[in-house]
């Protein structure tokens, strides 16, 4: 395989881990910290900043929206609209392979065209050693190997193990001494990439917490709730086949207010779950609706803390990453009403 394939190759294979991370326990800011890796990675293979955030920032954003056992978002809203945990999954997988793959081919289209015009590639310095024309050295694939492990870890202890935010920030931070250690870093050197590293994470938390001040300015003001309701007064009286494109649309204008997953479950569900029995529309595809609604406008909305964040530790501008994500984002929300089709023809139901 040809140098150019096996960047591809690699870069596929970890966009395809963070969607499952997304799909299976939600991945959402862990990706914060993935960035600061993937970053560089990229651009050591001698692509630019904006893969380094599309292979875990879009690939666990894809992976969340169609997940098959996410339990923030499908677990919330199932438990709420009294389906069994995590059932219709054999749908759920289909729509999550068909999110993944416009995922894959987007990045791929991407990377083909970065090869084609190398001189409107805007990357960082990368020092001769690490240039993609001479091929990664050693120390550089034993610290994407520890990536991909820790990675692998990462899944397998929130899935199996019940880690949450204080075993993997020991995970990161034992990752990184690991890190540090192949890398032939000193003591000072690690002390000082740690610093560098969390100056460049403060920024993004002021982010967050911005944004996390609008979210909460707009519930106690009842604003949320005023919205809520005339949003879902729409869907009511419309045919059934128009009216899930309706609650997909409502969960998608709702989620700029609300950017989380749980939250919103707890809010909408109560609501379209039985708007969705008197539509004739079973309330797994309610759900469906609500889990695309939620999950693919995260990409792009300004009050999620966690795409401020990412963009902030990128330093790529809002309106930047809007107009080149802009075609994805269309071909998702195609993509949702072509998969928001079956289940209302086949009634899809609990199982």
């Amino acid at each position: 395989m040809s140098r150019p394939g096996r960047k591809k190759l690699i870069l596929t294979g970890i966009t395809v881990l963070f969607s499952l991370a997304g799909a299976t326990f939600g991945m959402s800011e862990e990706v914060l910290v993935f960035i600061l890796i993937t970053i560089p990675m990229a651009h050591a293979m001698g692509y630019d900043t904006k893969v380094g955030v599309f292979v875990p920032f879009v690939g666990a954003g894809a992976g969340f929206a169609g997940a098959f056992s996410n339990p923030f978002t499908i677990g919330v809203a199932q438990g709420i609209a009294e389906l069994p945990p995590f059932s219709g999954a054999a749908y759920r997988l289909v729509v999550w392979g068909a999110y993944t793959l416009t995922t894959i081919a987007f990045l791929l289209l991407y990377l083909r065209k970065l090869e084609k015009k190398p001189r409107e590639m805007h990357i960082q310095h990368v020092p001769e050693a690490t240039a993609p024309e001479q091929g990664l050295p050693l120390k550089i694939k034993l610290v994407l190997a520890i990536f991909l492990a820790t990675l692998i870890l990462l899944i397998v202890g929130v899935a199996y193990w019940g880690w949450y935010i204080n075993e993997i920030s020991g995970l990161f931070f034992g990752m990184g001494i690991v890190v540090a250690m192949v890398g032939g870093l000193t003591a000072s050197e690690a002390h000082t990439a740690f610093i560098a590293g969390a100056k460049d994470m403060l920024l993004a938390a002021l982010v967050i917490a911005f944004s996390r001040g609008i979210l909460i300015v707009a519930e106690d003001g009842k604003i949320i709730d005023t919205m809520l309701l005339q949003m879902s007064a729409l869907v009511g009286g419309l045919p059934k086949y128009v009216a899930v494109y309706i609650m997909f649309l409502v969960q998608t204008g709702i989620n700029f207010f609300i950017p989380s997953g749980s939250g919103q479950a707890a809010l909408t569900m109560p609501i379209m779950a039985p708007l969705s029995d008197l539509l004739g529309i079973t309330r797994q595809t309610a759900v469906l609706a609500f889990q695309l609604g939620d999950g693919l406008s995260n990409l792009i909305i300004p009050t999620s803390g966690v795409t401020m964040g990412v963009l902030s530790i990128a330093k790529i501008p809002y309106g930047t990453w809007i107009k080149w994500i802009g075609k994805l984002m269309i071909a998702f929300f195609i993509l949702a009403f072509l998969v928001l089709i079956p289940p209302v023809f086949m009634h899809w139901g609990p199982f």
